[in-house]
């Protein structure tokens, strides 16, 4: 039967070995890894690198049903075309985004998709359209109170200044504010920009200036937006604004020296040409437009270029499909062989199943005698133990009825106390009488009569006699009592034997001829004197000892 089980073991071993080779099993980390690999060939500029990686990810995100990972890979791909210029791919890849989104993941993933399309819009200046999309991302992410509502309030609030519409503008900057404060502090800077734009379009030149001077303050968050540029570009358009030629000719060639991108020279080659032409100076703004014209032809060169090498990665991308489509057939090919050899492994394990039944019988048979073995053990180990709990019990009952024993002939102690008490009681209270008879003290008769009940009251030795019973009853407790309260005063060892006895303070106070109030004093200084904590009763603690 061991045999049998070990070969179940091995077969299963070998499917799942067998089939993780054979059918390329990935994990949602490797497809996630792939995702990364695709994100960083783009800010490498990596283009074909990239698509091939999301290619590669997206085929295994759809063989997996892996919706995230299919969202993210079409996504990227998206940015990738956007990058190059491409912005009708762009838009084909960035619409399949949102409908898979819109029908298998949550409202934050279609508003990703969302803000991708109104970004592409916006590059490629349809700033109508990208208003419109920025709209519908903004409505969604505050019905849902998404935490990124605050960036998307900030590229709402931007196209409006490029609009000319700085009062909305400001309006969804004061909404923004509060939601980026607690969630994206860094982006605070990129929202007062936008203020200082719209001051700027409302005529506040000089407010506007001096919002993107004191801005550009703030190194590393104008860094982290990447919004050094556009400062300069407000307060180079401020002294515009307020016929400030010089200056805003010497800031703007400021802007130039630090080699801008090409999209950003060609506005500031338009703006110095502007400020030139304003200031009289004919030459200079002659030579500028030069500049723009350069820079536009030089803009197409490039957007040709980029067309010729969005072409050829396109190409190179439907070459790299085929391979995976040719790698998948293998794939294919390479199962069904691995499906004969498990059919193969199969066919042998039931003919070796039939072989060792006989052999499967036999050791069933041997269980079951063995079994029938144990069982007559067990029962023979049931019948001591319960010999033994009987005898466990009786030895419980004899403990209880000795406790018991020792309760009752504490109490007939107490009881006998108690009756000596009263008694010297009563024969104290009887010579205090006759003692105040003064003419009875000369009766011979009557001394020897009074002599006789004096020496009736033998407290002492009565206290012996008691304390020889006591020991007796409760054996070693006064010893235990005395190692661990050496203090104790021989009285104080006879009040806690009342005690340990559960006689009530009334019944004490009687037996010791003292008042109620003053054995309960006497009482708690016992207990201060043994230093027992204020919330440990002495009774329960010398039941213990």
């Amino acid at each position: 039967m061991h045999l049998l089980k070990n070969c179940k073991i091995v077969l299963l071993i070998l499917f799942i070995s067998l089939s993780a080779v054979s059918l390329n099993a990935h994990t949602v980390a490797q497809c996630d890894s792939l995702l990364k690999v695709g994100q960083q060939a783009t800010r490498d500029k990596d283009y074909v690198k990239s698509l091939e990686v999301l290619a590669t990810a997206r085929s295994m995100a759809e063989k997996n049903r892996w919706k995230k990972q299919l969202f993210h890979a079409i996504n990227y791909t998206g940015h990738n075309y956007i990058a190059m210029m491409d912005y009708g791919e762009a838009l084909n890849y960035c619409l399949e985004a949102y409908n898979l989104a819109v029908k298998e993941l949550d409202p934050e993933f279609e508003m990703i998709a969302l803000n991708n399309i109104a970004i592409l819009y916006t590059a490629d200046k349809n700033y109508e359209k990208a208003r419109d999309y920025y709209r519908k991302v903004y409505d969604a992410a505050k019905k849902e109170k998404f935490k990124s509502l605050g960036i998307y309030l900030i590229n709402l609030a931007n196209v409006e200044n490029i609009l000319e519409n700085p009062v909305q503008a400001r309006n969804y900057i004061t909404e923004a504010m509060p939601n980026l404060k607690q969630y994206w502090p860094r982006s605070v800077v990129a929202a007062e920009m936008i203020l200082a734009e719209a001051d700027l379009l409302d005529g506040k030149t000089a407010d506007a200036r001096e919002e993107a001077l004191q801005l550009l303050k703030n190194t590393k968050d104008v860094a982290y937006n990447d919004i050094a540029i556009p400062l300069n570009e407000i307060i180079v358009k401020s002294y515009f604004k307020e016929g400030r030629y010089d200056v805003a000719a010497q800031n703007a060639l400021g802007i130039l020296n630090k080699k801008p991108d090409l999209e950003t020279r060609k506005r500031t080659f338009e703006l110095l040409a502007e400020i030139y032409g304003k200031s009289n100076d004919f030459r200079n703004a002659v030579k500028f437009k030069d500049s723009v014209l350069s820079a536009t032809e030089e803009l197409n060169e490039v957007k040709n270029g980029r067309l010729f090498e969005n072409s050829r990665v396109k190409f190179e991308m439907q070459e790299y499909k085929n391979q995976l489509a040719l790698n998948q057939e293998k794939e294919v090919v390479t199962r069904r062989i691995i499906y004969s050899l498990l059919a193969f492994f199969i066919i042998a394990l039931t003919a070796t199943v039939f072989i060792l039944r006989q052999k499967k019988l036999i050791a069933e048979r041997n269980q079951r005698i063995t079994a029938l073995e144990l069982e007559k053990e067990k029962n023979d180990n049931l019948l001591l133990e319960k010999q033994f709990r009987e005898n466990e019990t009786n030895a419980l009952l004899e403990q209880e009825r000795l406790k018991n024993e020792i309760e009752t002939r504490n109490r007939k102690l107490s009881a006998k106390a108690l009756y000596l008490s009263d008694r010297n009681q009563l024969i104290e209270d009887i010579l205090v009488s006759l003692s105040k008879k003064t003419k009875l003290s000369k009766d011979t008769s009557l001394a020897n009569q009074i002599k006789t009940l004096k020496s009736q009251l033998r407290i002492d030795n009565e206290w012996d006699d008691f304390i020889t019973h006591f020991e007796e009853l409760n054996q070693g407790f006064l010893n235990r009592l005395k190692t661990l309260h050496p203090t104790l005063t021989a009285n104080d060892v006879r009040f806690v034997a009342y005690i340990y006895m559960n006689l009530s303070v009334k019944e004490i106070s009687s037996i010791l001829n003292i008042t109620i109030e003053a054995c309960r004093k006497r009482k708690e200084r016992i207990a201060h004197k043994m230093e027992l904590p204020v919330n440990v009763n002495i009774f329960d603690y010398i039941s213990a000892l």
